[in-house]
């Protein structure tokens, strides 16, 4: 099986091109500078001469705050290059796993959102993802939606409240807003399984099972390190005032296919690789 993987420079596509290449299948991540996904000649001349089994489509506009005001160029990254690229996979005969986001949803739900449950981004980010599902879906490919990632080959929450326990006696962490913190390998995983399967096209969500706010992940990471989790002081959105409305409430059911592990455990099966990484400098 060949895999193409986009978006190949981020922290997902580094541990999903380790994983593939466990499984002996060949497989190159390209980044932006290598195929622009918004040049659908390009897009389409490349994929149908590579010919790859799977792509898994990990690029996009990650700059939540910053899309508030240039949405435009969000859009064509995360809506019209999606677009692109699933057109060309069909051509192509090839299956499209493409990533989305937790933010496609508003939040005000108290039950984890179903696959099928109605959309309705708070964000100018969040419209732009949906956008790109909807290109996806169009096209009959796959889409995850995922969310809180964290790895060892990027900057990310988790490796900034490692930065911050270091730096500060107390650190103020935002309680008010749940999800699922999610292991990149673990998604990587997920992900490679998914391609292998019988399942059919459509939306799947990608996170860890359980859940929990920033502040209660933030608690759990002190506790790691050996600090007092008191040290991580809880306080709402308020305190943080941001361009971008964020969801309260994004936790993902999984009820097409199996969950990834609960966010706890996976991040104790984490932690040597955090701080293998951090001791090299990585993170």
């Amino acid at each position: 099986m060949r895999w193409l993987i986009t978006g190949g420079g981020g922290m997902l596509a580094a541990d999903l091109h380790d994983r593939i290449a466990l499984t002996g299948d060949p497989v190159i991540a390209l980044a932006r500078a290598e195929l622009d996904l918004c040049d659908k000649r390009a897009v389409r001349d490349f994929v149908c001469a590579y010919r790859p089994r799977v792509v898994v489509n990990c690029a996009a506009w990650t700059a939540v705050d910053e899309a508030e005001t240039r949405e435009d160029e969000a859009m064509e990254i995360n809506g019209h290059a999606v677009g692109n690229l699933a057109e060309a996979c069909t051509r192509a005969g090839s299956k499209l796993l493409h990533l989305s986001t937790d933010y496609v949803f508003d939040g005000s739900g108290r039950e984890p959102y179903l696959e099928g449950d109605p959309t309705g981004p708070l964000n100018a980010y969040g419209r732009t993802k949906l956008a790109g599902e909807r290109s996806a879906l169009h096209h009959g490919h796959y889409v995850v939606r995922t969310a809180w990632l964290y790895g060892s080959a990027g900057q990310n929450f988790v490796t900034t409240m490692i930065r911050l326990a270091a730096e500060r006696e107390t650190v103020d962490v935002v309680d008010d807003q749940r999800g699922q913190p999610t292991w990149t390998a673990d998604l990587a995983d997920y992900l490679v399984r998914l391609a292998q399967s019988d399942l059919p096209p459509g939306v799947y969500h990608g996170t860890s099972a359980g859940e929990t706010t920033w502040c209660g992940l933030a608690k759990e990471i002190f506790t790691l390190l050996g600090h007092d989790p008191a040290r991580v002081r809880p306080v709402n959105s308020a305190s943080f005032p941001r361009p971008a409305r964020r969801p309260a409430s994004s936790v993902l059911a999984h009820t097409r296919w199996e969950p990834i592990r609960h966010w706890r455990p996976a991040l104790h099966a984490a932690w040597p690789v955090l701080m293998r990484g951090r001791r090299c400098g990585v993170v």
